[in-house]
């Protein structure tokens, strides 16, 4: 079921929240069990086979946590009565950190066989000269999602930050809907607390004006920007699949239309998931923070897909010794994380690309710091506005290299794409754009510019969504910052209040966001799945 169709809200969600809070009014473990079985449908309502799937990963995780709490315990009662192990003996065999360990691996092990076990026969079978082949494995959506959110409950686990057992609030906290497609990963500390609260099972005015305010404005963005420029990127990429020579105009507005795309998309699906949950008094941590504006490839990951780079750093990046073991390990581990991080996204050569351009391009950013500290400068020190305007191009430029590798097909057509964006294809304008620009147009004919036959791929039409869209991303506040002043996400950084646009309940309030819900709603019959999704 997609946030974005009218079966999602005009019927599953009205019947969930009248359900949750007129159950929440006789018991609140009634309207957590509620909520849970609602999540389930949800989850089932794609693939009903794989909701066995997910209840059985369910059930062993709680089981491996229930497990590693025990076991911490016993660890801890042997330690404060200083019971030592006595010489010659070995430590027992159900250690916490054998527990733990059993079961990341099992974890790990059910993400690595339906997403990539195809991948990895498929490369294995040329290198061997086999002819291994598997059935053809269907990713279960929302497996990575899961996973991670699972692992990240039995390390917290074994760390002693889960203080409650309970199993219905541990449904509730895999498969709660707004996050349990495409994110934010959760941490159990995060959540727990909010539904032990009386106050999540009382209806609210304040968290259903909030949440509706930001799930429409989450709906415009991918029903009307998103779909819209996704129009455009297709076409281009799908061009260059087939072998078609691409111009310079057309490579580079298939690479900013998707780049534009996938930041409208996941930004609009990251504000439905908090606009959502909101409604039902629960706050999600923020996942999405206006990353086109960051000043560099460190600020972009601080700001893009949040909880996955925290996910990443503290259960890879840490573990691995993080920077603690000198520069050239430093670097070792930054790569090593990126190119699991991009394996992570899917099971294909484009997406490894894509991780280790960006482990690169982090590398570079840090060796930059270590270079200009070594000169004596203040790295902390806020840039001059033409400086942070020109880091933040370059940022982008590079994101957006990264993303034709993340989007093509194969490891040719991106190469191909980026070959083209390079001039190598040579630099050729629309002819059909010499007579609409007039006087301008015939001065750059003038200058040598070239106008001539394109795949007329990327039109005015194009140009004129890049330009907007641009706009937006770069000088508009972000939906978290216009509803700062209703806490809408956990983790909100100090000071990210809108300076303009910064909402109050009003009438025109209101109307705007009717409107945007409006436009969105009958553009519906066009719908399309988010393209973190596929992930």
């Amino acid at each position: 079921m997609l946030f974005n169709s009218y079966g999602f809200i005009f019927l599953y969600l009205p019947v969930v929240l009248l359900g949750f809070f007129q159950l929440g009014r006789i018991n609140r473990s009634y309207a957590a069990a509620w909520l849970a079985l609602a999540s389930l449908f949800f989850y089932g309502y794609w693939n009903p086979a794989y909701v066995g799937l997910l209840l059985i990963s369910i059930i062993c995780n709680y089981a491996f946590g229930m497990w590693i709490a025990k076991a911490s315990v016993r660890a801890e009662q042997r330690g404060l009565r200083t019971e030592a192990p006595a010489p010659g003996t070995q430590s027992p065999a159900l250690s916490p950190q054998r527990l733990l360990f059993v079961a990341i691996t099992a974890n790990l092990a059910l993400l690595a066989y339906y997403k990539y076990a195809n991948f990895f026969v498929g490369n294995l079978n040329p290198l061997l000269g086999t002819d291994w082949n598997l059935a053809h494995v269907i990713l279960p959506l929302g497996i990575s999602f899961f996973t991670f959110t699972q692992v990240a409950y039995l390390v917290d686990t074994w760390q002693g930050k889960v203080k409650e057992y309970n199993f219905v609030h541990y449904l509730l906290f895999v498969t709660y809907f707004p996050h349990l497609i495409a994110g934010p990963v959760l941490h159990h500390k995060e959540m727990m607390p909010q539904f032990a609260l009386a106050s999540t099972y009382r209806f609210s005015y304040e968290n259903m004006s909030v949440g509706l305010t930001i799930f429409f404005i989450g709906l415009f963005k991918k029903v009307i920007l998103a779909d819209g420029l996704a129009v455009y990127a297709g076409p281009v990429f799908d061009a260059s699949a087939s072998g078609v020579e691409l111009s310079f105009i057309d490579a580079w507005g298939g690479a900013l239309c998707y780049t534009l795309q996938l930041y409208f998309d996941f930004s609009g699906y990251s504000d439905m998931a908090i606009g959502l949950s909101r409604m039902f008094g629960v706050t999600l941590p923020l996942n999405f923070h206006s990353p086109y504006k960051a000043a560099s490839i460190i600020e972009f990951w601080r700001h893009w897909h949040m909880t996955l780079s925290r996910f990443l750093r503290d259960y890879l990046y840490i573990p691995l010794g993080g920077n603690r073991k000198g520069t050239a390990h430093r670097y070792l581990n930054l790569m090593i994380t990126m190119l699991l991080g991009g394996l992570w996204h899917g099971a294909g050569w484009t997406f490894v690309l894509w991780g280790g351009l960006h482990g690169l391009y982090l590398i570079i950013n840090h060796g930059w710091h270590a270079l200009r500290r070594a000169l004596g400068q203040d790295i902390r020190a806020p840039l001059s506005r033409p400086a942070r305007a020109v880091a933040v191009l370059l940022t982008f430029l590079a994101v957006v290299a990264a993303w034709v590798v993340f989007r093509a097909d194969n490891l040719n057509s991106a190469m191909a794409m980026l070959s083209a964006m390079a001039g190598l294809n040579g630099f050729v304008l629309p002819d059909a754009w010499l007579p609409k620009w007039g006087v301008f147009g015939q001065w750059l004919s003038a200058q040598g510019v070239t106008f001539g036959a394109t795949n007329d791929l990327i039109m005015g039409g194009a140009v004129n969504w890049i330009w907007i869209s641009l706009l937006i991303v770069w000088f508009a506040p972000n939906t978290q910052q216009i509803m700062s002043a209703y806490k809408p996400a956990l983790d909100m950084p100090e000071g990210s209040a809108a300076k303009r646009l910064l909402w109050r309940p009003s009438a025109a309030a209101a109307l705007v966001v009717w409107l945007l819900g409006f436009i969105a709603i009958i553009n519906l019959s066009k719908q399309s799945a988010f393209l973190y999704f596929q992930f």
